[in-house]
């Protein structure tokens, strides 16, 4: 039998709170009768939206998904921007509750129809008068659409306790703009066949705060409200706004990236045929390489020196930091990252894999560096020493 909706009903109304989410960016969103917590889970994923909040009365429905809310290990390795804070709520929508309060939208999808009509007004109450969020979508089955589904006599589930048509949706949202100080948009999802005017199959309401009666309704709720609601379930996904991983993840990425530059200058060194040597690299040489930022990695103290001005351009590196003074500042915080006495360069120290890269040369004045060809023939005369006596 072909599908009545393609997409199937209950995805278009997904997706259209996902387009407002989309275009208007709320940073909290409470989903009201959020039952497996589908919408919540495709809400994660648009990250200008910084708390996303669950509730529902059946707490068995919340408990057999919830866990797929929580951050894949990736998000560990390269965490997003900005913060996410997901709460899952056992409540009831007629309860008044603190924590649902400072939302810039809150979803209400099939959800009103479940509630005794006799609760409808306290319903509206607690989400128009105490929760006062800046944006509301509410959607309804249409009870004028009805004749147009199949084996559909009655109302569409068993569980609804009415069915609003076109006319009485309406004017329940335009009673609640009064009270509350709301302006509302109708629409839907569900489009009828052509030459039916019996609008669509899920009306919705869309409303926002009117902002010339705001000042109006400010609410009676008390700071101290006694919570409702019970937690069932908490999650804080990483962030680079914690300042911890943010310093985790930056070293990291330049730890990763001077690597690189190690590596390539290595297999540049010895592809040239000539090893790398140890230097004294002046103060002024190393102020000219970072105002270049081409400075060369080179030999220090038995480490092989990557200067930061390298490391900088490295996109993820620049887009943490931005300038080689904040550079600077975040590597001398951590402990685990040794820098030259000028922290202009990170120290890498020269395991197994390099010294087989670098071409010693035990003749070459180039590669003793600063020290002095006395030094040597004496450390040469303690070895010949050495030899005698063992023998």
């Amino acid at each position: 039998m072909k599908p009545l909706f393609s997409p199937p009903l209950y995805m278009q109304r997904y997706q259209f709170v996902i387009d407002f989410v989309k275009k208007h960016k709320p940073k909290k969103v409470v989903d009201l009768g959020c039952a497996d917590c589908r919408l919540l889970w495709k809400l994660k994923y648009h990250r200008d939206t910084e708390v996303l909040v669950g509730v529902d009365i059946n707490s068995a429905v919340i408990r057999q998904k919830m866990y797929a809310l929580a951050p894949f290990p990736s998000e560990y390795l390269q965490p997003g921007d900005k913060p996410l804070t997901i709460e899952l709520y056992q409540g009831s929508v007629i309860e008044k509750e603190p924590r649902t309060k400072g939302s810039d939208l809150v979803s209400c999808l099939e959800l009103i129809e479940h509630l005794p009509f006799a609760e409808v007004e306290r319903f509206s109450e607690v989400l128009f008068g105490y929760m006062a969020p800046a944006a509301v979508i509410v959607s309804t089955p249409n009870a004028d659409f009805n004749p147009l589904l199949p084996g559909c006599s009655g109302f569409r589930h068993i569980d609804h306790k009415f069915e609003w048509t076109r006319a009485e949706f309406q004017n329940w949202a335009l009673d609640v703009c009064g009270l509350y100080g709301y302006v509302v948009e109708f629409t839907g999802v569900g489009k009828a066949p052509c030459n039916e005017n019996v609008g669509f199959c899920s009306q919705i309401g869309v409303f926002h705060k009117d902002i010339s009666r705001s000042n109006s309704f400010l609410g009676t709720e008390n700071r101290d409200d006694a919570t409702s609601y019970r937690l069932l379930y908490s999650v804080v996904y990483p962030s680079l706004r914690d300042n911890n991983i943010f310093q985790r993840t930056l070293v990291n990425e330049v730890l990763y990236g001077a690597e690189h530059i190690k590596k390539k200058w290595l297999e540049t060194s010895k592809e040239k045929e000539e090893g790398p040597h140890e230097c004294q690299v002046s103060g002024d040489h190393q102020e000219q390489g970072l105002a270049e930022g081409g400075a060369e990695p080179y030999l220090q103290g038995g480490a092989i020196c990557v200067p930061l001005a390298r490391v900088l351009p490295l996109p993820k590196v620049h887009a943490l930091c931005g300038s080689l003074r904040r550079l600077q500042e975040a590597l001398l915080e951590d402990s685990g990252v040794k820098l030259t006495s000028d922290a202009d360069a990170l120290m890498l120290p020269i395991n197994e894999e390099d010294e087989e890269d670098i071409d010693v040369d035990e003749e070459s004045e180039e590669y003793r560096g600063p020290v002095c060809t006395e030094t040597m023939q004496f450390m040469a005369d303690c070895v010949q020493e050495d030899w005698d006596a063992e023998l």
